[in-house]
């Protein structure tokens, strides 16, 4: 379902420094970690103001652009490009919850589920276009994936800053099984 692969900056703009001053001039609680909901509500600030990072959005049609906006001892930052067939794969966030704002574009969300009578893994699967935005907890188990004709923009908040993952993958037997990866490698379905 996803496999591991080195974080590749090519197509990306420079690195910003660790905390980028008008970055933090988006409003956020300070000094703790946040709720979904409290990244839900910075992700869409930060989405309001483009002039922070409209110059990083660069689209590769072999792979997801991402670029890292924001670092601080409780938030993460991210803005990831997306164009056909681009697929993070069933993942968790270890212990972050995050937020993604669709600035550009439309993004799917599947959550993996287990039927009813816990007879099979199914997947319950929403939409986002461009001005919507959405929030999970590091217990759920997710995949995003590029969705429509246009490529597509999202931010990305975590906090407790994203340092692990848990991708998911169904080896031969059909056994759902969870590979700890750090968050400097890529997610991809398999």
């Amino acid at each position: 379902m996803s496999v591991r692969r080195p974080v590749s900056r090519a197509a990306t703009a420079p690195r910003l420094p660790r905390s980028a001053p008008a970055l933090d001039s988006v409003p956020r609680p300070r000094g703790r970690d946040l709720g979904g909901a409290e990244l839900e509500q910075f992700v869409r600030e930060l989405a309001d103001r483009p002039e922070l990072w409209i110059e990083r959005v660069r689209h590769d049609a072999t792979q997801r652009v991402y670029e890292e906006l924001l670092a601080d001892e409780h938030l993460t930052a991210w803005l990831i490009c997306w164009m056909d067939d681009h697929d993070t794969g069933f993942h968790d966030h270890d212990i972050s919850s995050g937020a993604v704002a669709v600035v550009g574009g439309r993004v799917r969300e599947e959550r993996l589920t287990i039927g009813g009578d816990r007879s099979g893994i199914g997947q319950h699967s929403r939409s986002f276009a461009a001005g919507e935005a959405f929030h999970f907890s590091p217990s759920d188990i997710h995949r995003v994936r590029h969705s429509g004709c246009d490529p597509a923009v999202t931010l990305h908040v975590y906090s407790p800053p994203l340092a692990r993952m848990g991708a998911y993958e169904i080896d031969g037997d059909g056994v759902l099984a969870r590979r700890p990866m750090a968050s400097s490698e890529e997610l991809r379905a398999a």
